[in-house]
């Protein structure tokens, strides 16, 4: 396991490098979908910090048997119904994608007297097989966030197409990250920096597009 991590660290290293970033400026996010909790502690002690899992009803499970220490990041489609434990189990929120679903949340943070980072899905590809609202709606739903009493907006989330080869995704990056920026330097301000794109396969072209986060299962726990 830690030679795995430690390749994915090298790996985030070199393309952060290669435009000039600092690689500290990237969060690595261990997608720990289907993987047993005594492998995820033992990526954690291997020096991982962030996890990141798909669906409420596993997290709340995995979470009490890895224990304290991490960060636990949903980035998984979250239905209205689950807002509350996903207010309890998580620290941040990659998938609001509607304002239905971001007043449940905001409302099970307020009950539960605590604030919640958030991030806004975006559909950039178009794909009708994913979540996220569409770039020319994210404007209006990001302001309508930034109203909510106990949630911080703290940037954008997109899934890219699977694909062979990862430079055909990069104009997704790059549509997402041009989005960021003008909300950012617009209604949401420069606390909306946050860039969740990039997975095993293409996570190096997203961080030479900007991404602060990349969320990474296969390449670190092997194929599910």
């Amino acid at each position: 396991m830690e030679e795995r991590y430690r390749a994915v660290v090298d790996r985030i290293a070199r393309a952060a490098e290669r435009v000039g970033r600092d690689p500290a400026s990237v969060t690595l996010i261990g997608v720990t979908k289907v993987v047993d909790a005594a492998r995820v502690r033992e990526a954690v002690a291997a020096g991982l910090r962030d996890l990141g899992e798909n669906r409420v009803q596993e997290a709340v499970v995995k979470i009490e048997a890895v224990g304290p220490g991490p960060r636990w990041h949903l980035i998984g489609h979250l239905q209205r119904n689950k807002a509350r434990p996903a207010v309890e189990q998580f620290q941040v929120i990659h998938s609001l994608d509607s304002l239905r679903i971001a007043e449940a949340v905001d409302r099970a943070a307020g009950e539960a007297g605590r604030r919640v980072s958030v991030l806004i899905e975006v559909n950039v590809a178009g794909e009708a097989t994913k979540y996220g609202v569409a770039p020319g709606a994210a404007v209006d739903l990001v302001g309508r966030v930034l109203a909510c009493r106990s949630l911080d907006p703290i940037g954008l989330m997109t899934v890219a197409p699977l694909v062979d080869d990862p430079e055909t995704v990069r104009p997704v990056f790059r549509e997402l990250r041009a989005l960021r920026d003008r909300l950012r330097d617009g209604v949401a301000g420069k606390a909306f920096c946050e860039l969740s794109m990039g997975m095993s396969g293409d996570f190096e072209v997203a961080i030479e597009e900007g991404a602060t986060m990349v969320r990474i299962g296969r390449a670190l726990f092997g194929d599910r």
